[in-house]
């Protein structure tokens, strides 16, 4: 089954797609993904043929994410995501652990954003959290990336805490994709538990803000007050 699924992958590919997104992801040398490999497929058709390898084996499933092939290891989370989705607790627990002892392989922004909140994020709704606060530490950009995005999954139901305190541990952080991600979560706070609420945050923190991070949190405000906050007064 997991020949079968590489052999419909590839036969998927476009050398000028795969040419294209590489640019895309920043794939040069000293760039954040720098080595990664497209075969050129697109996301529409990496979902439906992950849809239908849903029943592969968690073995097989990790050895897919180990690929060096970026849509390989994308099409293994969405795999997972959808096991996941239908998964006895026993089964999402195994799933959970699969993720978090490979985020070698979750290497690049889209496939931390299109499953940590379904994983990561849904698994621990119910439990301590602690491992987001150990993940938003760690030296690694994309498990960093991970402990911001699976909030989401807590913003959905209208609940801001964890978010709120993810993004003051990555206050400082230095990398632009952090900055981008910690706004995008403060601005899914803004709509979906209330601008007042993310006014809270705004309103302590905006002063020390990077630019980027204050900018992606304010596009669903008003221009002027975008415009007092972007100017710190």
């Amino acid at each position: 089954m997991l020949e079968k699924l590489k052999k419909e992958l590839r036969a998927c590919g476009s050398k000028k797609k795969a040419k294209i997104l590489a640019g895309f992801f920043k794939t040069g040398k000293g760039q954040y993904g720098e080595g990664d490999v497209f075969i050129g497929v697109m996301v529409p058709v990496q979902r439906r043929i992950a849809k239908k390898y849903r029943d592969m084996t968690l073995a097989d499933v990790t050895k897919l994410l180990h690929s060096r092939e970026h849509e390989y290891r994308l099409t293994a989370l969405f795999i997972l995501v959808d096991q996941f989705a239908c998964a006895d607790e026993l089964t999402k627990r195994k799933i959970y652990n699969l993720y978090l002892a490979n985020t070698k392989w979750i290497n690049n922004w889209d496939l931390v954003d299109l499953s940590a909140y379904k994983i990561v994020g849904d698994f621990l709704a119910d439990k301590d959290k602690g491992i987001l606060t150990k993940l938003a530490h760690s030296e690694n950009l994309w498990e960093r990336r991970i402990a911001v995005l699976s909030t989401f999954a807590y913003i959905k139901d209208a609940k801001h805490e964890q978010a709120f305190h993810i993004a003051e541990i990555l206050l400082e952080d230095k990398h632009d994709l952090i900055h981008k991600a910690v706004g995008w979560m403060l601005r899914e706070v803004g709509k979906r538990c209330g601008q007042n609420i993310e006014r809270q945050f705004l309103d302590k923190h905006y002063k020390v803000m990077p630019r980027t991070m204050l900018r992606y949190s304010l596009e669903h405000f008003s221009g002027s007050t975008r415009a007092r906050y972007m100017n710190r007064g």
